[in-house]
């Protein structure tokens, strides 16, 4: 792969600012722009991160995620830019390069889960749950679904996942001028496409990460190819995807400990003692050390008269993990550079490097004291029956809609109340299609809905719709 290429600042629609207008800005800075001033990315305020619903100030949503990984991002594309100039000294890495990589993973950054449905990971699966169930019992003119959609429709909706309709919503479902969405540069399309498969291509066990999960859907395919020929990726991951993701483990591990800490999920006591005997046969002198540094902080705190010394504590470490774990994520770019360009890299990036062990203790202990709490799991009990009623609802109208299968009052109204810009686009790109590729794109029209709703808003579309005050 070549950096020409992967920092591709072309658009699906051809664009070109108006002559004169003073406007110096890079097309990747004005895609930041595009991305900040969307509705969409607001949205993220009312996502959940973790803790659903939370009313506390300090507890994380996806927008303040989103902000993190974000500046994380913009961090290791600095450093890993400086890496490549002084140290790899690739004669095709160009020194302006260095602005362009850090304003893409800027904008990766923010967008990396703004496909993500209300109700945090649990959302993903709620749907994909949903659709396994019911797919075999939904009909179109006397037929089950599964023998009128092709495999490829059908394993999208039993895969459906968030980085996939992230890359759906900026390229088709934000409705800015027309139907190519925040018509955002290819360079950062394929940023965001952390898993170039499609949903029939999916192999977990292939121990590559790039077929982990699917990364468009079948009704994106065009899109995805293009984006792929302009970027010179071709089902091969692009280098800057594992630096977002990279980006993305940092902010989420450090952050979800300090919420599960704030929240009195887990005790610094615990959080220490946990640290201490986690694999203790493969613990280094890089982790004892920060986790004495966790215990440093914390005397430090005592002793300079701060209230909570716990909280200073555990805060103020977080950041000093974080700062190392940019570092290992910088080091293990350099280290597999030539694999990352040959796009046959199969890892993270943070894989076998110094804190590779403290991130996956982060990841278990936050699983154990956040994750699968009684709070949370009651939570997500809840947040099923909201995605069950309005799915049972939405997708029962979308089947008969557009079609000459009629309709009741009922669920015209209820077409009514999905998104005027989603079926705007849905009858853009239906336009054209056989019967059975129009129905693929009904039923994906409500998940472009669902996905699309804050974590109040589907509580309170489930509460008017099924009559509850």
């Amino acid at each position: 792969m070549e950096w020409q290429k992967l920092l591709c600042p072309d658009r699906i629609r051809a664009y070109r600012g108006r002559p004169g207008s003073g406007d110096l800005r890079t097309e990747f800075e004005k895609d930041y722009h595009r991305i900040i001033g969307s509705a969409s990315f607001r949205r993220l305020q009312d996502k959940t991160q973790v803790f659903p619903l939370d009313r506390s100030d300090f507890i994380r949503t996806r927008l303040t995620h989103s902000l993190e990984v974000s500046s994380f991002a913009k961090s290791l594309g600095q450093n890993i830019s400086e890496e490549i100039l002084r140290n790899i000294k690739d004669p095709q890495f160009l020194t302006s390069y260095k602005a362009d990589v850090c304003d893409i993973l800027q904008c990766a950054g923010l967008l990396h889960d703004i496909g993500n449905p209300p109700f945090g990971h649990f959302g993903e699966t709620a749907i994909r749950d949903w659709f396994r169930r019911k797919m075999p019992e939904l009909r179109w003119k006397g037929r089950p679904l599964t023998e009128v959609l092709n495999p490829q429709m059908q394993a999208d909706f039993y895969e459906c996942e968030g980085n996939t309709q992230a890359l759906r919503l900026v390229t088709k479902l934000h409705y800015l001028v027309d139907e190519h969405g925040m018509n955002l540069t290819k360079g950062l399309l394929g940023t965001i496409i952390k898993y170039p498969v499609s949903s029939l291509e999916i192999d977990k066990k292939s121990g590559d990460i790039r077929t982990k999960k699917m990364g468009y859907f079948y009704a994106d395919r065009e899109v995805f190819q293009e984006i792929q020929e302009s970027t010179g990726t071709f089902g091969k991951r692009h280098p800057l995807a594992f630096v977002l993701e990279a980006a993305d483990d940092i902010a989420y591990r450090t952050a979800d400990i300090e919420d599960a800490f704030k929240k009195g999920c887990i005790t610094f006591e615990r959080l220490v003692q946990e640290l201490k005997d986690y694999r203790p046969e493969e613990q280094d002198g890089d982790y004892k050390d920060m986790v004495a540094l966790l215990e440093r902080r914390r005397t430090r705190a005592i002793e300079k008269g701060i209230t909570r010394p716990d909280a200073n504590a555990v805060q103020n470490w977080t950041v000093q993990v974080q700062g190392k774990m940019i570092r290992s994520a910088t080091a293990g770019f350099v280290r597999h550079y030539e694999e990352l360009m040959e796009g046959t890299y199969k890892k993270e990036l943070l894989d076998g490097m110094p804190g590779t062990l403290m991130m996956k203790e982060l990841g278990d202990i936050a699983y154990r004291y956040a994750f699968i709490s009684a709070p949370i799991l009651k939570l997500e009990v809840g947040a099923d029956a909201i995605f069950s009623f309005l799915l049972e609802r939405f997708v029962d109208a979308a089947i008969r809609y557009d079609s000459d299968e009629p309709m009741t009052a009922v669920q015209e109204k209820l077409m009514s109340l999905i998104s005027e810009n989603y079926r705007a686009i849905y009858h853009v790109y239906a336009k054209g299609k056989d019967e059975t590729e129009r129905l693929y794109l009904r039923l994906l029209l409500v998940t472009d809905e669902i996905c699309g709703m804050t974590d109040s808003y589907a509580k309170e579309m489930y509460q008017e719709l099924g009559g509850i005050r």
